[in-house]
């Protein structure tokens, strides 16, 4: 999160904290703040499981996803979507421990 969105972030804070903005404007607010998860191409996904150093087999497991649907990613047939984005973006942008 940029500095600036930070300090507006904590002005909202501040705000809900006072009574002025709702629970429900809150929740909003930070469903804005939160980070774009990127798409991944069949290159990147083979890229951050090199970059893991596990096989096919080991890293479909940590994502909780059948090899298949992996080998799939990888060749482009299928692209990850939901929850399955979000793991990768946290596996390359934190590492391996993250899932663990």
């Amino acid at each position: 999160m940029s500095r600036i969105l930070q300090e507006v972030h904590e002005t909202a804070q501040d705000l809900h904290a006072s009574g002025v903005l709702s629970d429900e404007g809150m929740r909003e607010f930070d469903a804005l703040c939160l980070p774009a998860i990127p798409t991944y191409s069949p290159e990147a996904i083979r890229k951050i499981r090199a970059d893991t150093r596990l096989n096919q087999n080991t890293l479909a497991a940590l994502l909780n996803i059948s090899a298949s649907t992996l080998q799939k990613w990888e060749t482009g047939a299928k692209k990850p979507v939901g929850a399955a984005r979000k793991l990768l973006h946290i596996l390359e942008t934190r590492g391996i421990s993250s899932l663990l």
